[in-house]
């Protein structure tokens, strides 16, 4: 089974970006985020004719999540729990029943936090202790359980072309990578590097400043999965290429494959 996620930056601009992708890597379970629109402007046909089952939790102009499926969606819950005053749109989860019993997966959206020392700052290391409280929860259901999407975190140096641009954004700052580290000290296994430990892996590159051409990327969609996921790793991997499609999002799909 292939999962994968991927930050399509407006889901409406990308259709035909993004059926391409579909196409080509032939993943069984995607996980998008930044839709850019409510669930009824989602062009849910266009997906459910490429063989996808479809559940989203959008809102009007900004944040938004969606989970693709050629498996049945069960269990499909929106928002990340502990605080029922966020309305931004950044979680949704559902089950997959395969041969060997349920996956669990969690498509997120983090917030991004710029500029720090203010409110949004806050709010994204309030918004990873939720995360990190939930985890905890579900890891104790001890069943594969995969947390999917654009964490807006840089883990470490290795992971941004030049880490010194970064010191001074909330995607690289102690406190969010700390958390990050809280979640991997959880049992959480990020798919990517546990499948190549080489420098220059990045799935993020500005529109500014020729970022892509000169491959100034950052590394901040991530598949975390739980231990009962992570015995069942195969491989992952990071479609690079998808950044050169004609009008493409400044993400790309990240995706990896596990035993069912």
């Amino acid at each position: 089974m292939i999962i994968a996620t991927w930050n399509v930056n407006s889901i409406k601009i990308r259709v035909e970006n993004t059926l391409a992708w579909l196409k080509e890597r032939n993943p069984d379970i995607v996980c998008l985020q930044e839709l850019k629109c409510v669930d009824e402007a989602f062009p849910r046909e266009a997906f459910e004719a490429a063989g996808y089952n479809v559940a989203t939790h959008g809102q009007k102009t900004y944040n938004g999540v969606a989970i693709l499926s050629k498996l049945p969606l069960e269990d499909v819950t929106p928002r990340l729990p502990g605080d029922d005053s966020d309305e931004q749109s950044r979680y949704l989860e559902a089950v997959v029943s395969t041969p060997s019993g349920a996956v669990r997966i969690g498509a997120l959206y983090l917030p991004n936090g710029n500029p720090i020392g203010t409110e949004k700052f806050t709010y994204k290391l309030a918004w990873m202790d939720r995360l990190i409280r939930h985890a905890k929860d579900r890891l104790a259901l001890e069943e594969p359980f995969l947390l999917c999407g654009d964490y807006n975190v840089i883990p470490t140096p290795r992971d941004a072309r030049n880490p010194a641009d970064w010191v001074n954004d909330a995607l690289f700052q102690p406190e969010s990578r700390g958390r990050w580290r809280e979640l991997v000290a959880l049992g959480f296994t990020e798919a990517t590097r546990a499948c190549d430990d080489s420098d220059g892996l990045y799935s993020f590159w500005d529109y500014q400043a020729g970022a892509w051409q000169r491959n100034n990327g950052i590394r901040i969609d991530h598949l975390m999965l739980s231990p009962h996921a992570a015995d069942r790793l195969v491989t992952a991997g990071i479609d690079k290429h998808v950044r050169g499609f004609e009008k493409p999002s400044d993400h790309v799909p990240v995706w990896c494959e596990i035993r069912i």
